[in-house]
């Protein structure tokens, strides 16, 4: 009586199982995914579609999962190897640019001409706090207020001998260098802010006299 009823089922697990093994794996998905998303944009302006290929660290860190630990580390070694000290030894600038660019979220849309017509900004209080005066800033880093003073650098310090100078350098320049999935910018490896304009951030956080060390 029940026999029919075991070979319908039967019948029906057999096509489960192969429709399962009809689907793609995570690899094809990705690979789709991929393809899609490249699919979905064009080059306008300043702003082309070579944007969307990802290095090491771009790559490892879009999971929702941490990379191993060898990985991490490898990406940080070669971040590390990509900074580049400041050219003429300088590492502090003026500390008053350095607030406009902190200030100055502007730069890197396809609506801008040139990136050699309209120097980009480095949108910092998107993600910092950096004066007691402001009222709004962004808290997805830590704040920089007093970030000098509390390191201890004062106007009679030589800022090169500074361990702190240099490993601020180095995080304006290749964040990744020091925490392989950094949310910051790379803005000296990326090309975002010139050699000028880092010397001038780091003056807005170092020099003794910026607002922010007061």
């Amino acid at each position: 009586m029940n026999r029919p009823l075991l070979w319908i089922s039967g019948g029906l697990t057999l096509v489960a199982l192969a429709s399962c093994a009809s689907l793609p794996g995570p690899a094809e998905l990705d690979a789709q995914a991929q393809a899609m998303i490249k699919a979905s944009f064009r080059d306008q302006g300043i702003a082309k579609v070579d944007r969307l290929q990802q290095d090491l660290g771009q790559e490892a860190c879009s999971s929702d999962k941490a990379p191993p630990e060898a990985v991490a580390q490898r990406i940080e070694k070669e971040a590390m190897a990509t900074i580049k000290p400041p050219s003429d030894g300088r590492y502090l600038g003026d500390w008053k640019e350095g607030e406009r660019i902190a200030q100055n979220g502007r730069g890197m849309t396809w609506t801008d001409v040139s990136t050699a017509t309209s120097a980009n900004g480095g949108n910092c209080y998107n993600c910092h706090q950096i004066d007691k005066k402001e009222i709004s800033f962004g808290t997805i880093g830590p704040s920089l207020w007093n970030y000098g003073k509390l390191r201890g650098v004062k106007d009679s310090a030589d800022p090169a001998a500074l361990p702190i100078v240099q490993y601020t350098w180095g995080k304006l320049w290749n964040s990744k260098a020091y925490a392989a999935c950094s949310n910051m910018p790379r803005f000296g490896h990326a090309g975002l802010l010139d050699e000028g304009q880092i010397r001038h951030l780091m003056a807005l956080l170092l020099d003794p006299q910026s607002p922010v060390n007061q």
